[in-house]
């Protein structure tokens, strides 16, 4: 290309004061792409303007929704950059529409994501959250009313094994659990080396004493786990949720945990984002709650920032990254109109 690449960078990684509000190599990683200039959106719009974008040849982008309105009369944009995995809140068909790639972070969410999962089975299973609280209130004596559950022999059940849910298996090898996986998108092949079982719902929800949901929001998942579902598991099961709040209807969780349908939940993800502060899930002693973060570690930030910038990279070589959602993209006229650019020796 005879000029330099335009990246946009939206607002949402940066603070009030304009310093780099996560951890992690940022910036820092463009000294080595001295043919890209970057340029720092003014502000932060939940929705991606379309004047925000305009002059940009990729845009490197975390929380901000991207809608048909983002893309109008837009023939420069080759790709967005997305630092994360769960794209609900970008409008697929309409980037594929105009000719731009959406590029995700499965690499860099997997591990962080696996240790989340591990985590509140671990809390869960010790009531890690009852003991800290008598602890901290005196309530010394109380602590034989809080004992613990073994993972060895129990059931852990995974709906939806893709990159995720697949590393938690490898996580939890050593607890000697028993596995078990609920897909319509694989096969029992594919999930061999995790020593894992591939059922049927109904079987999944009967027979897991934790349950984690690793599922993509969408129509068919939007309320997946709902009042039948519940009813379905163990008294003394526990249902994880890392997904998307909505994935599971919130009303029949409380109602399910009020009565006694299943034992408690580990949550990440809620319906309502920021959570209500009267949400009764919040009040309750067999919960545990994080604010759709607990994954926003150290490790999770080093590998977004290289990882997007790998792909930029990618893309100024004329290649094709490998995590790119909407493939059929490559395909369109309006997109090879555009990438022929970077092609060119």
């Amino acid at each position: 290309m005879e000029r330099k690449v335009r990246l946009g960078i939206t607002r949402d990684f940066f603070d009030s004061a304009g310093n780099l509000a996560i951890p992690g190599p940022g910036l820092e990683l463009l000294n080595e792409m001295p043919e890209v200039e970057y340029r720092i959106f003014d502000r932060f719009l939940p929705e991606i303007g379309a004047e925000q974008i305009r002059g940009c040849d990729m845009v490197l982008s975390w929380t901000a929704h991207w809608t048909k309105r983002s893309l109008a009369e837009n023939d420069q944009l080759i790709a967005v950059l997305y630092t994360g995995v769960g794209y609900d809140h970008i409008d697929v068909r309409a980037l594929t529409q105009a000719g731009v790639m959406l590029c995700f972070a499965p690499d860099a969410v997997r591990r962080p994501m696996a240790c989340t999962i591990i985590t509140f089975i671990l809390a869960l299973a010790m009531r890690l959250i009852n003991k800290d609280k008598i602890t901290r209130q005196g309530r010394w004596s109380e602590r034989d009313a809080y004992h613990g559950e073994g993972l060895t022999g129990k059931t852990l059940g995974s709906i939806g094994v893709g990159n995720i849910g697949h590393e938690v298996f490898l996580l939890a090898r050593p607890f000697g659990m028993r596995h078990l996986v609920c897909d319509p998108y694989v096969e029992q092949d594919a999930v061999s080396d995790i020593g894992a079982d591939l059922v049927d719902m109904d079987t999944i929800l009967a027979e897991s004493d934790f349950l984690s949901i690793s599922v993509p929001f969408s129509e068919q998942t939007h309320h997946l786990i709902g009042k039948e579902e519940l009813r379905k598991m163990k008294s003394t099961a526990y249902l994880i949720n890392t997904s998307r709040g909505s994935v599971v209807d919130e009303g029949a969780l409380i109602q399910a945990l009020q009565q006694g349908w299943i034992r408690g939940a580990g949550l990440d993800v809620f319906e309502q984002e920021p959570v209500d502060p009267d949400n009764p899930i919040l009040k309750m002693d067999n919960v545990v709650v994080s604010p759709h973060s607990l994954g926003h570690t150290d490790e999770y930030f080093e590998g977004a920032w290289r990882d997007k910038f790998r792909q930029a990279a990618q893309i100024l070589r004329g290649e094709i990254p490998e995590a790119v959602v909407n493939r059929d993209v490559l395909e369109t006229l309006r997109f090879r109109t555009k990438f022929r650019k970077f092609q060119t020796p």
